[in-house]
């Protein structure tokens, strides 16, 4: 799979809303995370589009379907990326859910916050 000379044009969306679109260099996998005009988004899907030329399918472009992340929710914890505070005791320690209690988030002044 060639990506075209220069870079990647890439879309990014939200809840099927758009919200960049970009050149990229390297392919980045679901899970991944990518910072865009000074936000943090979590990459849940990758879609490809191709085109046909000179009687070859060519990358054309791609959408990442992304998961936008406050400042300050992501924590490294046993040597993983977490979503939310992981000293909570209702953290769901997992890189797509914050809690059990509030999991829209963010962690920041919640009222639940329970130190393990």
């Amino acid at each position: 799979m060639d990506s075209p000379p220069g870079g990647l044009p890439v879309e990014l969306r939200a809840n099927d809303r758009l919200i960049a679109r970009v050149i990229l260099e390297q392919q980045l996998q679901p899970g991944q995370y990518i910072e865009v005009e000074g936000h943090l988004y979590r990459i849940l899907e990758r879609r490809h589009l191709y085109r046909l030329q000179k009687g070859k399918y060519r990358l054309y472009k791609a959408t990442l379907a992304v998961q936008p992340l406050e400042g300050g929710e992501l924590y490294e914890w046993q040597g993983r990326w977490v979503l939310g505070n992981p000293e909570c005791k209702y953290s769901a320690r997992s890189e797509l859910v914050r809690c059990a209690v509030y999991p829209a988030g963010p962690c920041r002044n919640c009222p639940h916050f329970e130190r393990l």
